[in-house]
């Protein structure tokens, strides 16, 4: 007769203290299901609060001002425009591991994944609060997403937990249940172990699914809510779209027959608003109504100015065709672009705020607290730095500073090409400093003379024959006096100038050369208008532009 063998007992509780892989995994879900939820809510709170600054785009920003200005160079030259993109998923990968970790933590100590989002969200708060642009509206939104986080991952973890415990005094129901347990040795089960959910879902196993889609879903739904509602910006997009912008008391001069040459696979010479380069540090374009924008010049002044935006619609407006270029381009780089600008000239409202004596710098502001150090002479000589409301006929793009920024011929946008314009203080290059500055750029940041080759584009194959070669040279405030060209490190060659529009613009040139069958290395270099030569010696971009010559490797086929 055999003898009944006893069931394995447990020696404690239900196994809460053992994490399986399965319940790991379901862990880790419910981690990035409640953090997902209290961003979402976090974005949707700000967009309803303060559409200029949110969680994300705070912390963000705090990220950006952090990093070694190497660090800056380096995403710049990999993402190039995309940086921004890359940088928020960057940041969605990273808060999603914190997630999914503190799901885990959770479950294994109660309070101790609660307390890793509660930290981040605290970090978040400090992030808001760190931007100029926040206010008081702006500190319930990170409030609100980490409350919103704690309480779902704790609900979520405690219905985990439920289904672990009836899982294991349950066992021997089916096989998914068991999943959530470890392994026990065969030998140590029942022939059968009554329960009365027997081949049924157990109730716990139900709750947490519909507890887990139910905020799987809410953080979905807010993502796109928040999204919409952030994304579309909707009072200032509308009045936007039916700015009428009023005609220049001084036009642009027409641009010459022949200015463009046209060439296959060249550029324009007018870069359209959609292509144009954006390199700034704000991770979300800020949202600034025009009717309540105010500038106000400030500083070292005798009369201090405010101006609002009918006002500045109701100035004598110039438009003028100007080339704009980032430090950061790399020689041969296209963070550069040329297109028609419509505003008000500085020098004029610096006239009616009175400069005092000693002062020599102009730090611009943005509603998002970027800063640049203008030289005051360059925005009150007869250059046309303006205060640009206009793109290529149509109100500035939102990306490019809408409502106002400043356009400044012949300085990189580092110290100068401020979007999004909310005070111009002047001062003193020894009192104070604009963002860049002490993050290792020069002061001053004047453009250098430069030139481009367009096409061929660097390893195309072209046929043997006659080949033409084309691209841009500019030298801002400067103008271009010559471009020429050279094939294997010999003699120098004249290229064809483009007619140019102005001494702000960038020209084209081309250059047609009769080339065999082979491997040739063609350099291009530029001459200004005051008899400077382009220098050769390479160069980073930092701490004030880029040098050399850009060379190409063009492979002529037979």
């Amino acid at each position: 007769m055999n003898t009944p063998q006893p069931v394995a007992q447990r020696s404690g509780p239900p196994g809460p203290e053992i994490v399986g892989p399965r319940v790991s995994r379901w862990a880790a879900a419910s981690g990035l299901a409640a953090v997902g939820a209290g961003v979402a809510a976090g974005e949707l709170a700000a967009g309803l609060l303060s559409p200029s600054v949110s969680p994300v785009t705070a912390v963000g920003g705090a990220v950006i001002d952090a990093v070694p200005p190497g660090v800056k160079e380096w995403a710049i030259s990999l993402f190039g425009t995309a940086d921004k993109l890359a940088l928020l998923t960057g940041m969605g990968l990273a808060i999603a591991v914190l997630a999914a970790v503190a799901g885990v933590l959770e479950l294994r100590r109660r309070f101790a994944g609660a307390a890793v989002v509660a930290v981040f969200g605290l970090a978040g708060l400090a992030a808001v609060l760190g931007r100029p642009e926040a206010d008081g509206a702006a500190v319930p939104a990170p409030l609100l997403a980490a409350a919103v986080a704690v309480v779902l991952l704790r609900w979520l973890i405690g219905a985990l937990r439920d289904w672990r415990t009836t899982a294991g005094e349950t066992r021997g129901a089916t096989a998914p249940e068991r999943a959530l347990e470890p392994e026990t040795p065969p030998e140590t089960l029942p022939a059968a172990l009554p329960s009365p959910d027997t081949g049924k879902e157990p109730a716990t196993r139900r709750r947490f699914l519909r507890s887990f889609s139910i905020t799987a879903g809410v953080a979905a739904l807010g993502g796109v809510l928040a999204g919409t509602l952030r994304g579309a910006t909707a009072a200032v997009t509308g009045y936007r779209s039916t700015l009428a912008l009023p005609a220049p008391a001084s036009a642009a001069p027409l641009v010459p027959a022949g200015a463009d040459q046209q060439l296959p696979g060249q550029g324009p010479l007018v870069t359209p608003a959609d292509d144009f380069y954006r390199i700034d540090t704000a991770l979300r374009v800020p949202v600034v109504d025009p009717r309540t924008w105010k500038l106000t010049v400030t500083g070292m002044v005798d009369r201090p100015v405010e101006l609002d935006f009918q006002a500045l619609l109701a100035k004598p407006l110039i438009e003028r065709h100007i080339t704009i270029a980032c430090v950061s381009n790399e020689v041969g780089g296209d963070l550069i672009g040329n297109a028609r600008w419509l505003g008000w000239p500085v020098r004029e409202l610096l006239a009616q705020a009175g400069p005092q004596q000693g002062a020599d710098m102009v730090l611009s502001r943005s509603v998002d607290g970027w800063t640049a150090g203008s030289p005051l002479e360059a925005l009150t000589d007869n250059r046309d730095a303006i205060l640009a409301i206009g793109m290529n006929g149509a109100p500035l793009p939102l990306e490019h500073g809408f409502p106002v920024r400043l356009v400044v011929p012949g300085l990189y946008g580092y110290v100068s090409a401020t979007k999004w314009l909310t005070e111009l203080k002047v001062t003193r290059f020894a009192a104070d400093e604009g963002y860049w500055t002490p993050r290792g750029w020069s002061e001053r940041g004047p453009i250098k003379t430069s030139s481009r080759i367009d096409v061929p584009r660097a390893g195309r194959k072209v046929p043997a024959g006659t080949v033409t070669f084309g691209g841009v040279a500019w030298a801002q405030h400067r103008g271009i006096r010559a471009v020429e060209v050279r094939v294997n490190r010999g003699d120098w060659k004249a290229a064809e100038l483009a007619p140019g529009i102005s001494a702000d613009t960038w020209r084209q040139w081309r250059l047609a050369l009769p080339l065999g069958p082979g491997s040739y290395e063609v350099q291009v270099r530029a001459t200004d208008a005051t008899g400077a030569v382009q220098v050769e010696a390479q160069a980073p971009v930092a701490p004030d532009g880029a040098t050399g010559y850009h060379t190409v490797t063009v492979d002529v086929t037979s």
